[in-house]
């Protein structure tokens, strides 16, 4: 797509090495701290293979369990789809990631950490290397698109204004959209104001990027130029993603690996191609959209015969 087709080429971390190409001591000695990814206090843990490890969570709301035994591997440098039926817990889950909840039980490892463990300094030093894209976006309405993606480089970095300025531009130019940078959040289509939020999600070049449905809303171009923006950034950037979609057909074109849930448990897990040929009912359903299966059309009631009849409770 033309939207995309400039991210082809780019190697891995190429904001970071691009624009902020040393030219003072100030400059220097941002970059370097910048690009180690030193952020948090402490941390000399050498990476693993998964960036992001849930191991044999609960959690619940109040006395309602909505996560039992969930347990999951996101390994580095993949994209990595979450599905499942609405209320199974999987916006939950990126919340637990990001550390806005604790569970109930089990741990949460993000880089080799232990989440819920960790100090609020630390919390807020780890999510500095997030970055989340909300569904619908959640744009600032009152600043412009350029502020909107220069809040976080402003809020957490003390650059200079200058190196602000060409930072944001090319966040914009990567989704197509620099031309667009004095607009407001109200002048723009659903589409392009999911590319600002995108964007701004990748602002301070994140380790992880999770998204919480990325495609709700959007026209079918608009679904494509999203999709492929998430594969292509997330590949330039060297993240990793995790995404939670009710997409399975754009999906199944730009993850690595899907993970299916249900009723708060991970009933199956595959690449593209596994779950294309699954013979698992709830996967044969959901990708499918059959109507009725392990999610049954019928709501829990009594056989109809026996109301008709007069011997069930009636409305």
């Amino acid at each position: 797509m033309k939207g995309v087709a400039s991210l082809e080429n780019v190697p891995a971390r190429h904001y970071s090495t691009l624009v902020l190409a040393p030219s003072d001591s100030h400059r220097r000695r941002w970059t370097v701290e910048y690009n180690s990814g030193s952020f948090l206090p402490g941390d000399t843990a050498v990476p693993a293979d998964n960036l992001v490890e849930i191991k044999d969570l609960d959690f619940a709301y109040d006395d309602r369990p909505i996560l039992n035994g969930i347990s999951m591997q996101i390994p580095r440098g993949k994209v990595v789809a979450i599905m499942g039926g609405s209320g199974c817990g999987k916006t939950t889950l990126l919340r637990l990631i990001g550390g806005q909840l604790k569970p109930s039980r089990g741990d949460v490892l993000v880089d080799g950490r232990s989440v819920p463990r960790l100090k609020d300094d630390e919390l807020y030093a780890l999510r500095r290397r997030m970055g989340m894209l909300f569904q619908f976006g959640a744009l600032f309405t009152d600043i412009s698109v350029f502020d909107n993606v220069a809040y976080q480089m402003r809020e957490h970095t003390d650059l200079p204004e200058e190196l602000i300025r060409d930072m944001v531009l090319m966040k914009l130019n990567a989704v197509g959209l620099r031309g667009a940078h004095q607009l407001m959040p109200a002048e723009l289509s659903g589409g392009m104001a999911r590319r600002v939020a995108l964007a701004r999600a990748i602002a301070l070049d994140p380790m992880l990027i999770m998204y919480d449905e990325p495609f709700a809303g959007l026209d079918p171009i608009s679904l494509g130029v999203i999709g492929q923006l998430i594969r292509k950034l997330n590949d330039a950037l060297g993240a990793t993603t995790i995404m939670v979609t009710h997409d399975i057909q754009e999906s199944l074109l730009i993850v690595d690996y899907i993970y299916f849930m249900s009723d708060g448990k991970v009933v199956a897990l595959g690449t593209p191609d596994e779950i294309r040929a699954s013979r698992h009912p709830f996967v044969h359903q959901f990708v499918f959209a059959e109507a009725d299966g392990p999610v049954p059309f019928h709501y829990p009631a009594p056989p109809l015969a026996h109301e008709l009849l007069g011997k069930g409770a009636r409305p």
